[in-house]
This record gives C-alpha cells, sequence and structure tokens, in this order.
C-alpha cells in the first residue's frame, strides 16, 4: 500500500465515523410528531460541533444540511415542516466532511408501528447491501456489486432503480466511478486496492421508474410505491474491503435500540 491510500483511508475513516455518529445521536428523535426539519437541525449540530460540515448545504443550490425521504419518496427527499406521523417509512442521508474528506451514508427508519410489506421492503434492501458488500475485493467487476443487489431483490418481486445509484467519494462529494445497483456478473470496471465508493441501493416495492418534483431534488416513484434506501462509504483494501460508515452502536435494522 502506498502512503496515499493510507492517509486517504484514515480520512475517511474520520469523515465517516462522523457521519454514523451523526444517525446513532438522531435516532431517538425520529418518532411521530417530529418534522424532518427537527432532524435536519439535529445533524447540522451534532456534525457542527463535531469538527465537520454538512456536504449537502448549498451543494447545487440544496438548502439544507441533509436529505429526508419519506415513503414513497426515492431519495433526495428536503427536509421540511412535514410531521413524521405512524407508519411512516423515512430514510435520512447524512454526508459530513472533515479535514476535506467526506463520509456519506443512511438508514431507514420505522416511524411508530408499519406495515408488514414496509418492514419486508426495509430488511430486504439492507440485506440486498450488505450482499453486495460482502463480496468486495480487488479483481471483482462493478457490474458483480449490481448483479448482487438485482438478483436478490428482483426474486422477492421488488425493482432497482435505475435513475441513481452509487458514486466514488473522497475528497470530493460525487467522482467516478458511479456505482450502478443492478447489472451482470463480470462487466464494468474492475476493483482496485484504495478505490473508495458508495453502494447505496434504492430499491421499490412497485415498478422502478421515477419522476423528479418540481423543486428539482425529490425523486418518487412514478407509481407512488414505497421506496427504501441504505449506504456505505467504503474501501477497496489488497483482499478485501473496509465500511467507514458501520454504526457505533451497531444499529443496522431499525427499529433501532
Amino acid at each position: 500500500m502506498n502512503n496515499n491510500y493510507l492517509e486517504k483511508f484514515e480520512k475517511m475513516r474520520v469523515a465517516g465515523k462522523l457521519a454514523a455518529q451523526t444517525l446513532d445521536e438522531v435516532t431517538p428523535f425520529i418518532k411521530p410528531g417530529v418534522t424532518t426539519n427537527k432532524i435536519d437541525k439535529i445533524c447540522y449540530e451534532y456534525i457542527r460541533d463535531n469538527g465537520g460540515y454538512s456536504a449537502p448545504l448549498f451543494y447545487r443550490g440544496f438548502k439544507n444540511s441533509l436529505c429526508t425521504s419519506l415513503n414513497h419518496v426515492i431519495c433526495h427527499g428536503i427536509p421540511s415542516e412535514r410531521v413524521l406521523e405512524d407508519g411512516d417509512i423515512l430514510n435520512v442521508d447524512v454526508t459530513a466532511i472533515v479535514d476535506g474528506y467526506y463520509g456519506d451514508t443512511s438508514r431507514m427508519f420505522n416511524i411508530g408501528k408499519i406495515s408488514v410489506k414496509a418492514k419486508n421492503l426495509i430488511d430486504a434492501t439492507y440485506q440486498s447491501m450488505m450482499n453486495a458488500i460482502k463480496i468486495l475485493k480487488p479483481g471483482i467487476k462493478l457490474g458483480d456489486i449490481g448483479y448482487e443487489i438485482q438478483s436478490y431483490v428482483e426474486e422477492k418481486n421488488y425493482s432497482v432503480v435505475r435513475d441513481f445509484c452509487g458514486h466514488g467519494i473522497s475528497n470530493t462529494f460525487h467522482e467516478p466511478p458511479n456505482i450502478l445497483h443492478y447489472g451482470k456478473k463480470n462487466t464494468g470496471v474492475e476493483l482496485k486496492p484504495g478505490m473508495t465508493f458508495t453502494i447505496e441501493p434504492m430499491i421499490n416495492i412497485g415498478k422502478y421508474e421515477s419522476k423528479l418534483l418540481n423543486d428539482g431534488w425529490t425523486a418518487v416513484t412514478k407509481d407512488k410505491s414505497l421506496s427504501a434506501q441504505f449506504e456505505h462509504t467504503l474501501g477497496i483494501t489488497e483482499n478485501g474491503y473496509e465500511i467507514f460508515t458501520e454504526s457505533v452502536k451497531n444499529y443496522t435494522l431499525p427499529p433501532y435500540n
């Protein structure tokens, strides 16, 4: 390993840990009666008070410090005065910058008691991400990542969103390569030690088609079916992988306790 790779991983660990800790910190507040603006404020202040900066804030004109995607919102939902209600499902997507490097992660949350179909979607989305992560090592191809996710969720009659994907990340928020969450085995770019990127599958109960709302950010399912997403930032090591955004409290699937 060269020094650049070691130094990059050190910095990515710090940024990733802060992003994960931010989600851990906000977890007890995510419940019925709370607004998504409140979640935004808590996360912004926690990142600020712990030596970081919220990457989405003012990114391409975005006016909030994170994304909150409810129910049929696929991604990039904008925090608002919308009050969380029993039965909602919510994705909170946080990106922290520390010392010029980025940690990007998201988790699903259940608001009160959710339906069995919502819980099953959330569980399958998380498992699809972990299935893809577990195969990571030098020599595999990007198409293998997409194949792991697509084959797992389509067997359960869910669909993989095509219009959004994971991405390279280090001292830039979004950089090559794109990490598609669908694909064919042994196709695409070969993974090499030192590569850092996100895996963030967006999985729908209904069809995969999405549409963008008039605000220019919020992506929703075209058929208004529920959507779920999880995200980790990780790096490829000499013989495997390292997840930079694991929960410090070992939170994986909701309900978190």
